[in-house]
């Protein structure tokens, strides 16, 4: 009797919200942003230090040729990071992830994107003629009452503590952590994020470019803090912050810390 085939899966895959860095390149100078990484990686090692990054040509006119893209990610590792995605854009950014053999990433984009208007009609439409324009008033139907406003999203209520190596995301919403986040844990948040014990590891607000939002902690030892991927390690931060409930927040378009009154 032949044994029952086994459909049992070698590797389960899932898919989930990764705090990854993004690297915007303004100015392609290799050397400039080799030098740059490598400052980030020596002035936070946990963080940054064999971290895996996406490169986002979005800043250029134009992507750089593939043999300039490879030189800048041999610098890139050579600094400490590993580059492991770009930033998607526009069909030849696409066609150079193509030739580097670079998985492409689309929602690195969006938060460069937003507020753009909608692409208007290029020729107005002409208005109808008095008599057709009164048929039209009297055919068309009374107007149906608005619909009611939809329910607002409650935000996700973290209770048990976030410990190392650990990850919460609120998509859409903001995020409450009643305990720590403890150092090597990592909260992210669409919103504002609000933590009531101590902050030890990373808080990413304004996850998806949400410049209004905000990081408020009972207890600041936090290892890097965000919003809307603007960032500060630990060796930015005040002195005088540490073990002080604090609020982040961006002030054009600077990241600003203070103690909460």
């Amino acid at each position: 009797m032949s044994a029952a085939p086994d459909y049992t899966q070698a590797g389960e895959l899932k898919f989930g919200q990764v705090g990854i860095a993004n690297l915007r390149v303004r100015s392609f100078d290799i050397a400039r942003l080799s030098a740059e990484m490598r400052e980030r990686v020596e002035r936070a090692p946990k963080l940054f230090e064999r971290a895996a990054v996406v490169l986002d040509f979005g800043g250029l006119s134009d992507p750089p040729s593939e043999d300039d893209a490879r030189a800048l990610i041999d610098g890139l590792r050579s600094a400490g990071v590993l580059p492991a995605a770009l930033a998607y854009g526009t069909q030849a950014t696409e066609a150079l992830a193509k030739a580097l053999g670079l998985p492409l990433l689309a929602k690195f984009r969006a938060s460069y994107e937003r507020g753009e208007a909608a692409p208007q009609a290029s020729t107005a439409a002409e208005p109808p003629a008095p008599r057709a324009a009164a048929a039209q008033a009297e055919a068309r139907p009374a107007p149906e009452p608005p619909p009611s406003a939809p329910p607002v999203s409650p935000g996700l209520l973290q209770t048990t503590p976030v410990r190392s190596g650990q990850q919460v995301y609120a998509e859409h919403r903001d995020l409450t952590v009643l305990t720590t986040v403890g150092a090597g844990a990592e909260v992210l948040a669409d919103g504002n994020i609000h933590i009531y014990g101590a902050l030890r590891g990373r808080a990413l607000a304004g996850a998806r470019g949400n410049e209004e939002a905000r990081i408020f902690c009972r207890e600041f030892r936090a290892e890097l803090v965000a919003v809307a991927g603007r960032y500060k390690v630990l060796d930015d931060i005040p002195r005088d912050l540490v073990g002080k409930p604090v609020q982040v927040w961006l002030e054009q378009g600077q990241l600003k810390l203070a103690v909460l009154a």
